[in-house]
């Protein structure tokens, strides 16, 4: 089991965070935009209550794009190292997407309990990566988060 905060921040440690409550899931983004972030494939993400997330160090700084969608997306980032922390949607208070957070993974103190479920933007996917059959796949952006979240709590990682 893991335990709560789950603590996390960048690769110098100037910015440093909580997550005070457990995400919703766990999966890998094929998107171009993580590719072109990350330098990877593909990036994980927790997907995480916005109002979870505390930062207890340096506040990181902002970047902010239009989406696919039309709507303002930012991401959250250290100013000195350059380690993308999450990202988010700039949306009214009914819109689910802007309740909620895509954290990097990687940035994570303790990863032993990473397990994406799922896999987006497949088509975007490199074509020497091996998504194994058991993990979801979206063509796009995820559209079944409850799908998801099922798969993610199926996992027991958190009380």
């Amino acid at each position: 089991m893991v335990d709560l905060p789950l603590t996390g921040g960048c690769q110098c440690g100037a910015v440093r965070y909580e997550l005070n409550a457990p995400p919703t899931t766990v999966y890998n983004c094929h998107c171009t935009n993580c590719q072109t972030i990350s330098g990877g494939a593909f990036a994980t993400v927790l997907m995480s209550p916005r109002d979870s997330l505390r930062f207890t160090a340096e506040e990181p700084a902002v970047t902010e794009w239009q989406a696919t969608s039309g709507k303002t997306r930012f991401g959250w980032f250290c100013g000195s190292c350059g380690v993308r922390i999450a990202h988010g949607t700039h949306a009214g208070p009914d819109d689910l997407a802007g309740k909620v957070l895509s954290v990097r993974a990687g940035t994570l103190d303790d990863t032993s309990w990473v397990r994406p479920v799922g896999d987006g933007w497949v088509r975007s996917a490199q074509p020497w990566v091996v998504i194994p059959d058991d993990r979801r796949k979206f063509e796009k952006q995820p559209d079944d988060y409850p799908g998801l979240a099922a798969a993610f709590a199926a996992q027991k990682n958190f009380g």
